[in-house]
């Protein structure tokens, strides 16, 4: 059965790759690849490749820690899915972050986050240290990637549903003087020709008016996203899509309007990127797609493409310019002051410390009925409103705290006092999962539940019995 392609997109796709267009038309009839990516956060990769030896295929070249999957396997019911073992994902999707190459101790801004997977992988990479900022503008599909976080145990991390403009204005230059992110990833809605066989709706949505509607929604994305960057700082702008108007005549926009900006060689030196895809096309190959836009005297070849199982990896279409700016930072003394702790702050200690072993982490602050260990990296106010910042530890019930699901999702097994150590294979962990009472002989008060040694929940143990405390909206289905 020959892949059907949308009227105009194949005139297009033959313009810009000349003899190349029979394999890539012939790639669609191959099997769409699926990936999973280890998050280091909560499981080590040698721990998890061996628990899933017979889902795991070869490893992927987009990520470390990535594998690509047997076709039928489904994540729904698996308990190290719901433990944040690992994370669901497109392998050719996981380059983005790869070529930003984010580093412990760095504040990165995810712009265009849900549902999580760019960021969860950006939060594996800072190991805990530094800030992560996540902005989804739809609320929907916010509240989706806060329980990406969480279900991933990420510490450090803060969410906002806001448009790009009002976070350039909060946190940009008008805000400081200068951008507060020493990374900004720009993951830019698009036309989502990359997405074909994974999402119908990108061909049915398809069109040359939409290429040119995402290309200046994108122009908008890219100029707030260089107001968030500091000095030195980088930005990694990505597509899943094959049109050159959004992607090499959007970096060549994108230089003409921001001459303190340059392109970075993402196929040299010690990039990260250059193990994967092909080298951007040169001008001379987009400009049939150009409109009004000139060329930026700048090689195009720095950016990559990656073409559907075609180019090196595998994986569907996307795009990759990373830009760095000039100058030297400043420094940013601009931590959070903590608000409204009170008497909470105390509590909060006690409780952890009867929960785990490790040392209390981030800043306890009390935020409506929740207490919240906030990142230490966060700015002074600024007038953002947070839809989620850093764990959400306990919630405060009259004169105590009850401790809350993300902070034992957060958690490492070692450091839990008491825990229920379930292999895979046991009842017990179908039967948490589905948020029934189990049995747990030897446990005491408040326990963590681990699924073949990584923290999946947690419940309160009294006579052997262990009252779950999985959330209701992450239950099981009961499917006996």
């Amino acid at each position: 059965m020959t892949f059907s392609f949308p009227a105009g997109f194949s005139d297009r796709m033959r313009t810009l790759l000349g003899e190349e267009w029979p394999a890539f038309a012939a790639a669609y009839e191959r099997p769409l690849l699926r990936g999973l990516r280890v998050n280091t956060l909560k499981c080590g990769p040698e721990r998890l490749t061996g628990l899933m030896a017979d889902t795991l295929l070869a490893p992927t070249p987009f990520a470390p820690h990535s594998y690509y999957l047997r076709e039928a396997y489904r994540a729904g019911a698996d308990p190290l899915h719901h433990a944040g073992a690992y994370y669901m994902q497109e392998p050719s999707a996981m380059s983005a972050v790869t070529a930003l190459d984010p580093r412990p101790g760095e504040r990165v801004m995810d712009l265009c986050a849900a549902p999580g997977g760019k960021s969860t992988q950006i939060a594996a990479a800072l190991r805990g240290e530094g800030l992560l900022w996540c902005n989804e503008y739809v609320g929907a599909r916010a509240r989706i990637l806060c329980q990406n976080l969480e279900r991933c145990g990420v510490r450090n991390a803060v969410v906002t549903s806001l448009d790009t403009a009002v976070l350039a204005d909060r946190l940009g230059e008008s805000g400081s003087g200068q951008g507060f992110f020493d990374a900004v990833l720009a993951d830019a809605p698009c036309s989502g020709e990359g997405m074909f066989r994974k999402e119908p709706a990108a061909l049915e949505q398809w069109s040359e008016d939409n290429i040119r509607l995402c290309a200046r929604r994108q122009d908008g994305i890219l100029d707030n996203a260089a107001r968030l960057v500091r000095p030195g700082g980088r930005l990694l702008y990505s597509t899943c899509t094959f049109a050159p108007e959004e992607n090499e005549l959007a970096v060549a926009r994108f230089l003409h309007r921001h001459p303190d900006f340059q392109l970075a060689d993402l196929g040299g030196g010690d990039s990260p990127a250059r193990s994967f895809g092909r080298p951007g096309f040169d001008w001379d190959r987009v400009s049939p797609f150009a409109g009004e836009e000139s060329d930026p005297g700048v090689p195009l070849s720095r950016c990559r493409r990656l073409l559907p199982n075609v180019d090196a990896g595998g994986g569907e279409g996307h795009f990759l310019a990373l830009f760095v700016r000039e100058g030297a930072a400043l420094e940013l003394n601009s931590p959070l002051i903590p608000i409204n702790q009170g008497t909470n702050g105390k509590m909060i200690s006690e409780l952890y410390e009867t929960c785990f072993s490790d040392p209390l982490y981030g800043i306890p602050t009390t935020v409506g009925v929740l207490m919240r260990l906030l990142p230490t990296a966060l700015p002074r106010e600024r007038g953002v409103h947070l839809l989620s910042a850093g764990v959400a530890a306990a919630e405060i019930r009259k004169n105590r705290l009850e401790p809350c699901h993300a902070l034992f999702m957060a958690a490492d097994r070692k450091a839990c006092r008491s825990a229920a150590d379930l292999p895979l294979g046991d009842p017990r962990l179908a039967a948490f999962l589905r948020g029934e009472e189990i049995a747990v002989p030897g446990g005491a008060g408040y326990t963590a539940v681990c699924a073949a040694g990584v923290v999946t929940g947690f419940g309160k143990v009294s006579g052997g019995r262990l009252k779950n405390r999985y959330p209701k909206g992450l239950r099981l289905l009961d499917s006996r």
